[in-house]
């Protein structure tokens, strides 16, 4: 399959996470892509220069909202998932990317997960989640190493 017509789906949570998703820019005009994300009015004005799907926004802070907007983002990326049938997801995670993997890895279809660039010395718990099933885990920073043996050093996407 030429690199042309391979499908990669980008996913992260807003904030930090997006930005450095966003650093692969130079990736999207050599795959068909398609991004996902969460909504917010930062994210809004994303959809008119990429194709992509929103996720609801849902802080780990509020509980008992996050629960039932978890479990709603978990059906609706499965749906993103079954219409945009992606050979590969690539994510620089939070909790917002972690059920996209693994409807990924259930469809036998690669997972590409990039540990914060925050990260310097502990795991964050996505990476932690993903690690097992990742196809290729990469780390910005070498002493992430030891918590991630298996992973690449892929120095800072910034």
């Amino acid at each position: 399959m030429a690199d042309q017509q391979k499908k990669v789906l980008f996913i992260s949570s807003v904030g930090g996470h997006l930005t450095q998703l966003m650093q692969l820019k130079p990736l999207f005009e050599k795959y068909d892509y398609y991004l996902v994300t969460e909504k917010t009015i930062v994210t809004k004005d994303m959809e008119k220069k990429h194709p992509m799907s929103f996720l609801v926004y849902g802080a780990r802070n509020y509980p008992l909202s996050y629960v039932f907007k978890f479990s709603f983002n978990v059906l609706k990326s499965l749906g993103i998932f079954l219409k945009k049938r992606p050979d590969v997801v690539v994510t620089t995670g939070v909790h917002t990317a972690v059920p996209m993997c693994y409807i990924a890895k259930l469809f036998r279809k690669k997972v590409v997960f990039i540990e914060s660039f925050a990260k310097t010395s502990s795991p964050t718990l996505s990476g932690k989640l993903v690690y097992p099933i990742a196809d290729l885990f990469i780390v910005q920073w070498e002493t992430m190493l030891e918590h991630y043996p298996k992973a690449v050093h892929g120095g800072s996407i910034y």
